[in-house]
């Protein structure tokens, strides 16, 4: 039987999904890898790491820091970058919540039945 979705779970998948399509570019994961690696990195060393022009690096941190997962402060000419793991910790529970259930009811298809 399948069970209607909550308002509260639609707001929680639409950040679950926002969250996601931040991520979804090999280049914002390298970035965070960086910033995991070197906190408090700068911009102009963050375009040097990743390898790509100033302008499409500006654009993968508006994305990111607009989803939330990293912050940008000004400090001076520069801005500093910050990872903000808990805004990841809705999809990681998504994630985490995706496992087969210890229940016989779940439609598990057997591999070996679609030959």
């Amino acid at each position: 039987m399948l069970v209607a979705p909550s308002p509260l779970s639609d707001t929680t998948d639409r950040k679950v999904a926002d969250l996601a399509k931040a991520l979804a570019h090999p280049a914002r994961l390298r970035i965070l890898r960086l910033l995991l690696a070197t906190p408090g990195c700068i911009g102009g060393d963050i375009v040097d790491a990743v390898g790509l022009a100033q302008s499409t690096v500006s654009e993968h941190l508006r994305i990111l820091k607009a989803a939330g997962v990293i912050s940008g402060e000004i400090s001076g000419p520069r801005v500093c970058y910050a990872l903000n793991p808990e805004a990841l910790s809705v999809l990681a529970e998504f994630v985490a919540s995706l496992k087969v259930p210890d229940s016989a009811d779940c439609c598990i298809p057997n591999p070996k039945a679609a030959t």
